[in-house]
């Protein structure tokens, strides 16, 4: 019989350690800042079902070539764009969010952010245009980009990548949308 008290007395111990051990799962509520990744998915979907053609402009060193094209992978082609978010959770007080009207402005506080500045301009709630700069230091390259989006009308990623023993290029790819 004793053993018995001696096993609930256990069980009872055990069962209240563990439920304590017990904590729900903490979720950041609201994004610290503009959420990239979610915008261009929506501008994805949106592009995808709004059948709009392209006029691409590629160019290298000055050297371009433009052809009208139908993209059918958007969230391929603005990848760039969404890959730059600053939401992660250990970013959250990294950027200063500067507010000026309807321009906000969030840029990079620690030096080795690849995201170094965003500016994003909405009047009545809808983005106007954003501008996004991003800077990659190593000690084989640096990349600078500088990408700009105005919704339904212009995309433009402007790079110059330097590469150690290789040199510079300059890289620009630009996307007029034209709707059919």
């Amino acid at each position: 019989m004793y053993w018995c008290k001696s096993f609930f007395r256990f069980a009872v111990v055990a069962l209240i350690c563990f439920l304590a051990s017990c904590k729900p799962e903490v979720q950041q509520s609201k994004n610290s800042y503009f959420d990239l990744t979610s915008y261009f998915g929506a501008e994805t979907k949106k592009l995808t079902n709004t059948k709009f053609y392209v006029v691409k402009t590629v160019s290298r060193n000055g050297d371009a070539e433009t052809k009208t094209v139908k993209i059918d992978n958007w969230p391929g082609e603005l990848s760039v764009f969404s890959e730059s978010n600053i939401n992660k959770p250990s970013w959250r007080n990294s950027y200063k969010t500067t507010t000026n009207g309807a321009i906000t402005i969030y840029k990079a506080l620690e030096p080795d952010l690849k995201t170094r500045e965003i500016i994003l301009k909405k009047e009545n709630n809808k983005v106007v245009y954003l501008m996004i700069f991003n800077v990659t230091n190593n000690s084989l390259f640096q990349n600078k980009e500088k990408l700009t989006y105005y919704p339904d009308s212009l995309y433009q990623i402007q790079r110059k990548q330097h590469v150690r023993f290789l040199g510079t290029n300059d890289y620009l790819i630009e996307g007029k949308l034209k709707k059919r």
